[in-house]
């Protein structure tokens, strides 16, 4: 999943426990007895010496979670020194069922989202029966994340409470407010420090995009055979820029344009679930039991009355948090990501229009994983905001904080403003962003396919369309419909485009336009 940044939420979550972050001395017993006299691995390619270590471990798999196998892997912390200290990567695995082809890595997303989970819990949401009987599938934690070395930036839920939902006191763009939110994430961002240390400095995704090579390695196979979701395919595109020749099968669903700009993603996205949110009113008014009536233009002329109305009378839900526009906005988009979950959106709505909280707090907290006990129940905000702070430069003022917050109004008037300043997240990040954002090409990259849905609310087609031209190997496949990402979860013709691919290689001739 791609998340948003809201107007008036800085973007965290709760303090977990930090994997132990050793050097690389205190991990020998996942080794060979080192050879240094030698580069090759047990793959047969050649690495740098001093990445022989990590490329030639032995992964010592156990049963767990039911009947699936659980590794960790270990990974140099800074790939630039890989003899310094070093972090681990949570894996589980799938055993194939039948003819083995390899293995395949999943990531479901985020960026912060746990392919360690994603699989445990939704391995057959995540591939189909064709890809389990082909393919070991291996869900990873990506560094920074859930079970491997993880971003950790508060230890007591409470202060994560506070940073998500407490509602700023002074009216919205105005100085003051700006000056309030920049401190909030500031402070955010020196707890992230303590907590975390050296390791929230190398949580950016080219670093990640290096682990996927370690563990393609590892995995015993000579190319990656890839699946990636929402920002899992600007990983996997970054994977295939780093690695060209190393790219086996690729499918990146639901695609980031790596050459947009943070500003350009949060319209973009604006616009997205704004479509979304038409579609969802169009076809709630043919059925019983809408909130809703009149217009699809009405209803979303309503829609922004009613954040407008929170902003000015939050309202109190049953455990004291106060609802308020940007958590009421949180609450909407979680179901527009699928239209098998626009139902909830009636219960949302008919619920704060008769003036309760609770409700739209439970979708709220589903949202950012906080548990019925205000416990976290992993570290996924943290992580994508340490995440993103890496991968894109920040360059916002106020003036162009004021401007963007403008034309996010004109382009998208209901949710627009909403997802407004939230340039300020990373201006006093304590790891400064040095990645140019631009096209990836990959030459030399074997065939990629790229799934687009095209009223995908959080990553719309046009990106994907993008990305496909952008790759110089890259093939598009679109699906006409609703929802975020589509092999798996729409229909029969996506799912033949990829299981063809990763079984038996087979590229579309041209879109199918499923």
């Amino acid at each position: 999943m791609t998340r948003t940044t809201t107007r008036g939420i800085r973007v965290a979550l709760v303090a977990a426990c930090l994997a132990l972050v050793v050097p690389l001395s205190g991990c020998v017993s996942a080794f060979l007895p080192p050879e240094p006299a030698k580069t090759s691995v047990p793959t047969g390619e050649t690495v740098a010496a001093d990445l022989q270590p990590y490329y030639s471990q032995v992964l010592r798999w156990s049963k767990c979670e039911g009947t699936f196998q659980c590794a960790t892997a270990t990974a140099p912390m800074d790939w630039s020194n890989p003899s310094g200290k070093s972090i681990e990567l949570a894996l589980i695995r799938a055993s194939a069922t039948g003819q083995r082809l390899g293995s395949l890595l999943v990531n479901p997303g985020g960026p912060g989202g746990s392919g360690y989970d994603f699989i445990r819990d939704s391995l057959t949401y995540a591939v189909d029966a064709t890809l389990t009987t082909h393919y070991d599938i291996v869900g990873f934690d990506p560094r920074g994340v859930n079970k491997s070395s993880a971003v950790s930036c508060y230890s007591d839920p409470s202060q994560m409470d506070a940073f998500l939902f407490d509602i700023p006191p002074n009216p919205v763009g105005s100085d003051a407010w700006i000056s309030d939110l920049e401190k909030s994430n500031a402070d955010f961002g020196q707890a992230c420090l303590k907590y975390t240390g050296d390791l929230l400095g190398f949580v950016d995704t080219v670093s990640a995009a290096r682990d996927l090579d370690l563990l393609r390695a590892v995995l015993g196979d000579t190319k990656l055979n890839y699946l990636g979701y929402s920002y899992g395919t600007f990983l996997g595109a970054t994977y295939a820029d780093l690695y060209p020749t190393k790219t086996g099968h690729l499918v990146l669903d639901g695609a980031i344009d790596p050459a947009t700009t943070d500003f350009e993603v949060t319209e973009t996205q604006a616009v997205g679930f704004e479509n979304a949110a038409r579609a969802y009113l169009k076809d709630c008014m043919t059925g019983k039991g809408c909130p809703f009536s009149g217009t699809v233009d009405g209803a979303m002329a309503k829609i922004r009355s009613i954040l407008d109305g929170l902003d000015a009378s939050p309202l109190r839900a049953s455990d004291g948090r106060m609802l308020g526009s940007a958590a009421m906005f949180n609450a909407i988009i979680l179901p527009l990501y699928s239209e098998s979950n626009w139902k909830y959106l009636n219960d949302l709505f008919a619920d704060v229009m008769k003036g309760n909280a609770d409700y739209a707090f439970q979708l709220a907290d589903a949202y950012y994983g906080r548990n019925a006990d205000g416990t976290y129940a992993d570290n996924s905000t943290e992580a994508f905001i340490a995440i993103n702070c890496l991968d894109y430069i920040s360059t916002s003022s106020r003036a162009t904080l004021r401007a963007e917050a403008a034309e996010l109004a004109r382009a998208a008037p209901t949710f627009g403003p909403q997802m407004s300043y939230g340039g300020t997240s990373c201006d006093d990040w304590p790891f400064k962003a040095t990645r140019v954002r631009g096209p990836i090409h990959a030459a030399g990259s074997a065939p990629i396919i790229v799934v687009g849905t095209t009223n995908d609310p959080a990553t719309p087609y046009q990106w994907a369309k993008n990305l496909a031209s952008e790759l110089d190997n890259g093939h598009l496949v679109t699906y006409h419909g609703e929802g975020h990402t589509a092999y798996n979860k729409s229909n029969a013709c996506v799912n033949n485009a990829v299981d063809q691919f990763f079984v038996s290689g087979t590229v579309p001739t041209s879109d199918p336009d499923c």
